[in-house]
């Protein structure tokens, strides 16, 4: 729930951002009633903080002209979550953004008075996020910097892609996207002339190249995020546990779209997989303690890889 004293700070940015605001639209921006923002007004006058209103059809409410907020102004909720998205952003993008978040928090650290500080030394000690990414990160750093410079330049790469099958194919890089553990590319391929998206830790011998390219003024990145499941074929994987292992997929229960109890104590659990290799890797993790019971793709690719493993230690 926003505070009393958030709310003021935000008046204030409301009024110094634009004056001879009405008292209806000031209240419904703050989510409060009339008779609370003429109390704020009342509040903001004793903290000497001016503030006016003009009668007529273009009247309202608005800070006595000249006067400006300080430049920097945070709630102690407001300095922790700034801390938090610099944590994030070194945690995300590595070396590329690691100087530039230790310099902003340096900074921000600087201006803020003690009780923030205090906050954000609570923050450092008490909240963490890691264990974000599937792949090595430090090994995608190179190829992160060169899709990152591309996608800003909109200057078209050239890449060798592992997929199901070893390519090679121009792309103009659209965005960079972080989902599910892996980092993404969506751009438009000129092998397959349309928009595609490419799993960075599987792109090889990146090459960034002169052709410049313009980006389509109706690409939608969040509506085209949203309809990828429709457009590229998932895995949907069913998986029988022995009776000994139900209690571990019952703890992991996120991990899985659907549990099925069964008379005998085994479980089956179902999850979607991007492709036939991750749903594969997923199974054999497990080791003796599951059998694949559909798809049959599925059964046959992890009898194989079994098979293989075996041959190793025979």
């Amino acid at each position: 729930m926003t505070s009393p004293s958030s709310r003021l700070i935000t008046l204030i940015m409301l009024l110094q951002r634009r004056p001879n605001q009405k008292a209806a639209e000031l209240a419904k921006s703050l989510d409060i009633s009339v008779r609370t923002l003429h109390r704020y007004f009342e509040q903001l006058d004793e903290m000497g903080i001016p503030v006016y209103a003009e009668r007529g059809p273009y009247g309202g409410f608005s800070l006595v002209r000249g006067y400006k907020m300080p430049p920097l102004v945070l709630t102690p909720e407001e300095a922790v979550a700034s801390f938090l998205g610099l944590s994030l952003v070194e945690e995300m993008w590595g070396q590329l953004y690691r100087s530039a978040g230790v310099g902003a928090m340096a900074k921000l650290e600087n201006l803020l008075p003690d009780e923030q500080r205090q906050e954000i030394a609570w923050a450092r000690r008490s909240l963490l996020a890691t264990g974000l990414h599937r792949s090595d990160q430090q090994a995608l750093a190179a190829t992160l910097e060169k899709l990152r410079s591309a996608t800003r330049e909109r200057r078209r790469v050239h890449l060798h892609y592992q997929g199901q099958a070893a390519t090679s194919r121009d792309v103009d890089p659209y965005a960079l996207v972080h989902r599910s553990g892996w980092w993404y590319v969506i751009g438009y391929c000129h092998l397959r002339n349309g928009l595609r998206t490419f799993r960075i830790d599987r792109i090889d011998n990146l090459k960034v190249l002169e052709t410049i390219f313009n980006l389509p003024a109706d690409f939608d990145l969040q509506a085209y995020l949203a309809a990828i499941p429709q457009q590229e074929p998932a895995i949907h994987a069913r998986l029988r546990f022995t009776p000994g292992f139900a209690g571990f997929v019952r703890s992991n229960q996120t991990f899985w779209e659907n549990l099925e109890e069964q008379p005998d104590g085994s479980i089956v659990a179902s999850f979607h997989a991007p492709d036939l290799e991750w749903a594969t890797s997923t199974t054999l993790a497990y080791g003796p303690a599951v059998e694949v019971l559909e798809p049959l793709e599925l059964r046959r690719m992890v009898a194989g890889w079994a098979k293989e493993v075996t041959g190793l230690y025979t």
